[in-house]
């Protein structure tokens, strides 16, 4: 296993670390966790750019990376829902997205015995879905103002998935008998 794929794996450790940390009895909870999810990001960060300068992009790291990914930001999401900071619908349209994605993904594996690697809107959603939760962990921001920003995030990443869509219709175009 390289490097990039190890910070993967590091990232899906810190999933239940992060929610065990977000709901803890400490009077540091949300900053620890936001740490904790901040370290994760960074991790994300690391290994897709030591993939791409390395040539160290593999099958198992275009699936493993943005598991770890989703996984990580599901787990964030939901914890925010359950405490009340953001409403139950947010983390449905996140589910319904990422399982959409999976189930395209899984079907592209399948067939094409790869699938698409992320691009540039993709990306932009995951940071702005980083900063967005961010917030919403860290500080105790009003629920309208909650409302307004998972809104703008959960936006860009439908616009995200759009542009997946586009490209998974060209593959299977490209594709049709395989």
């Amino acid at each position: 296993m390289n490097i990039p794929n190890t910070l993967s794996a590091i990232r899906l450790i810190l999933v239940p670390v992060f929610a065990k940390v977000f709901f803890s009895s400490s009077p540091y909870a949300h900053q620890l966790a936001a740490l904790i999810y901040a370290i994760a990001f960074f991790t994300d960060i690391a290994d897709g750019y030591i993939a791409r300068k390395f040539n160290q992009i593999t099958r198992l790291g275009r699936v493993l990376d943005p598991l770890a990914d989703k996984l990580m930001t599901f787990t964030v999401i939901l914890c925010i829902c359950i405490d009340g900071i953001t409403p139950v619908w947010a983390v449905i349209i996140f589910v319904c997205k990422e399982l959409l994605m999976g189930i395209g993904g899984a079907f592209m594996l399948h067939r094409t015995r790869d699938v698409i690697s992320s691009n540039w809107l993709g990306k932009a959603s995951t940071g702005v879905f980083f900063v967005v939760l961010a917030v919403l962990v860290l500080f105790p921001v009003p629920h309208g103002a909650a409302v307004g920003l998972i809104s703008f995030a959960l936006a860009l990443t439908i616009a995200a998935l759009i542009r997946y869509i586009m490209a998974f219709r060209q593959v299977m175009r490209d594709n049709p008998g395989q």
